[in-house]
């Protein structure tokens, strides 16, 4: 294999998941952020203080910048939450929960 040259992948069919109301597409094996990412989003969360806008930062879980809602579930990393098929993801607020 030639490093300079692209691989000649095929990453599975699309699927949608719903960010805000709105279908992205995310391919197979992408984490919620990359999807997000992918679809021109670059945050989806506000810090609880200041509300200030966030989204993924160090982009392997440490940061916790990249907090969304995901079906319902509070504080879930979207760098390392695997994107599947129908998942409703949801701008995060502050903690997530009713402060």
């Amino acid at each position: 294999m030639d490093p300079v040259k692209p691989a000649r992948t095929h990453p599975g069919t699309p699927f949608t998941v719903t960010f805000d109301g709105r279908e992205i597409q995310a391919l197979p094996g992408q984490s919620i952020a990359a999807a997000l990412w992918s679809s021109g989003v670059t945050a989806w969360r506000t810090t609880r203080g200041a509300g200030r806008l966030r989204g993924a930062f160090c982009g392997i879980g440490v940061c916790f910048d990249c907090l969304v809602t995901v079906d319902g579930r509070p504080n879930q990393r979207a760098c390392l939450v695997p994107a599947v098929p129908g998942a409703d993801v949801r701008t995060q607020s502050g903690t997530g929960h009713d402060d």
